[in-house]
């Protein structure tokens, strides 16, 4: 077996060869590293990119701490954990005034003597985040839900004092309006779709069912309100959602019906589903 002598010459060429190699190959890489970060980050700018959604901004409006009084709690909680479970950015708002009055849930009797301001209590449920209504801007959000209890009958308006000669919080009217304009949906849960039967016209909405059936349904009555209101009612049950593709408006009936508590959450995932989809197909 003949050896190869060995050249110090040759082993420099190589070297200088390799090195020079090498640099290409370090210099494309960089090129392709700088390459795929500026094609992700020019998806990500646009909400495309794979894996990565950017966040739904929703606006969730409460009325209170207390379904006699304010906002009903396991609705307004159900609203936050679907969308938690969607991945949107909520910011919780409330009106910063005195409540209607204040009902003792023990004997579902007037408290006398106490007052409560909305957005103390409303802050019960949004763990202190939360801002004064007339804050909320319509152009920061994509989409508003607001969850029922009488406080949304008492505190955003009088559905439950005047029934359908009702008056309505006037930053409420706003929002519904500055919202309708914007085009973009809007979530109202039980009660809460007398607000958008007062302000939208033509709108379509459901309260559940217009007969109560064996005390199932014990607010039917408040199907022909709306309706009185210029609103089109539509019969749906607790699991089930109405959509008002013209006007962006989806209602489902939540504890307008005497249902378990899972029935309730599922009917306002069900919405809450379709809200963020609307959102996503803009």
């Amino acid at each position: 077996v003949r050896s190869t002598p060995f050249r110090g010459g040759d082993w420099g060429k190589r070297f200088r060869l390799d090195l020079s190699f090498n640099s290409i190959i370090l210099r494309m890489n960089i090129l392709r590293g700088i390459n795929i970060l500026f094609r992700y980050n020019l998806l990500h700018s646009r909400g495309l990119s794979s894996g990565v959604e950017l966040s739904n901004r929703v606006a969730v409006v409460l009325s209170g701490c207390g379904v006699y009084d304010g906002s009903e709690i396991h609705e307004a909680s159900a609203c936050l954990v679907h969308l938690s479970r969607h991945g949107a950015e909520v910011s919780m708002f409330a009106p910063d005034k005195t409540q209607y009055h204040v009902i003792n849930h023990c004997t579902g009797n007037p408290a006398e003597g106490e007052s409560r301001n909305v957005l103390v209590e409303s802050a019960r449920i949004a763990r202190g985040n939360i801002t004064s209504l007339h804050e909320l801007k319509t152009s920061s959000f994509d989409a508003v839900v607001f969850p029922g209890g009488f406080g949304a009958a008492k505190n955003l308006s009088s559905f439950a004092i005047d029934g359908d000669g009702m008056t309505i919080d006037k930053e409420v009217e706003r929002i519904i309006r500055e919202f309708r304009e914007a085009n973009k949906p809007m979530g109202f849960c039980c009660i809460s779709p007398v607000l958008a039967a007062k302000v939208l016209s033509d709108v379509e909405v459901t309260v559940g069912m217009d007969t109560e059936n064996d005390e199932r349904w014990p607010y039917a009555g408040t199907a022909a309100a709306v309706q009185s209101m210029g609103a089109k009612h539509f019969n749906r049950d607790v699991s089930e959602i109405h959509v008002d593709i013209v006007q962006n408006v989806l209602t489902t009936p939540a504890y307008m019906c005497n249902a378990p508590i899972h029935q309730i959450f599922d009917g306002i995932g069900n919405m809450i589903s379709t809200l963020v989809n609307m959102i996503q197909h803009e």
